[in-house]
């Protein structure tokens, strides 16, 4: 059975990028608006406040671990801190042997974090990156934190098919914390979409089977819902509507096969559900901004 979760992480391509130790005492704010770069957090020790833009701030305890997919703006802070502090003071800034202290830079610290940015190697990114849950937080979760680790002891060390093991280390804790968020905690995407028994059939037959001229009809008959309430359903646990889920699905596949360039279009047309390759070229431009065979001489 084909995995829709697994499917997505690996067409991310995710990779290391920076990690570090962060500590902080005090009272202290960070803020990070870094455009669309994957943030993922545990809480080593202590205590702390995050607050993603647009959601309620929410408090972090020790082994709690969060993933951000694609972190447009968001503020870290002491329990203390004033929650309308615009953001940091450079002063409070410390760099302690092998941490940053933000805070007061003397004594123990309040909390102390294990902090860090991925890249996506693919172009699809931010189509993907729509797929997924705007916010994982998970509580008390030990394997998380061990592969986190794990993610860092790698990325220090020069050794043999360093690259290639952070790689996989990576697209496993993606899944891990993935998997590891209850379906009611998590934000609108694909893992809440996939925690709902009914909705989660819909969306394996949609990865399983993308070259069916599959109707809203049809993907409610599979979840054995009626048609009003699955697309209600649907739309907001996903967070968009089931056939535009569909065509984002279809149109990542088939922007990843044209890069491959393992197929000819009228082919990879027909491998991502479309009768036609005038068909899929209409589509394709209209979702993309240009034609497929302009997208590959692109490239």
């Amino acid at each position: 059975m084909i995995d829709p979760l697994t499917e997505v992480v690996s067409l991310l391509q995710p990779g290391a990028q920076l990690s570090k130790i962060v500590s902080g005492a005090g009272s202290w704010t960070v803020r990070r608006s870094e455009a669309g770069r994957p943030f993922y957090c545990v809480i080593v020790e202590g205590s702390c406040r995050l607050e993603v833009d647009g959601q309620e701030p929410v408090t972090l305890q020790e082994k709690d671990f969060v993933l951000i997919p694609s972190a447009h703006g968001f503020t870290m802070s002491s329990l203390e801190a004033p929650t309308t502090s615009e953001g940091i003071d450079p002063s409070t800034v410390s760099f302690l042997e092998g941490e940053t202290r933000h805070g007061n830079p003397g004594g123990p610290p309040d909390v102390r974090l294990l902090v860090g940015y991925c890249v996506f190697g693919s172009p699809d990114a931010a189509l993907l990156v729509t797929l997924l849950p705007e916010l994982i937080h998970v509580r008390d979760e030990s394997r998380l934190a061990a592969l986190v680790q794990l993610v860092v002891e790698e990325s220090r060390e020069q050794r043999p098919a360093r690259d290639v093991i952070l790689s996989r280390l990576l697209e496993v804790l993606f899944i891990e914390a993935l998997r590891s968020t209850a379906g009611t905690a998590a934000s609108p995407g694909l893992v809440r979409g996939l925690a709902d028994p009914r909705l989660a059939v819909a969306i394996r037959q949609m990865h399983e089977s993308p070259t069916r001229p599959w109707t809203v009809a049809q993907l409610a008959k599979e979840a054995a819902l009626s048609r009003s309430t699955f697309f209600e359903r649907f739309s907001r646990t996903v967070g968009v509507a089931p056939m535009e889920y569909l065509l984002a699905w279809r149109m990542a596949m088939a922007k990843n096969l044209l890069r491959r360039k393992e197929a000819g279009i009228a082919e990879v047309a027909q491998r991502v559900g479309y009768s036609s390759a005038s068909t899929f070229n209409v589509a394709f431009t209209r979702y993309v901004g240009m034609p497929p065979g302009r997208y590959v001489r692109a490239m």
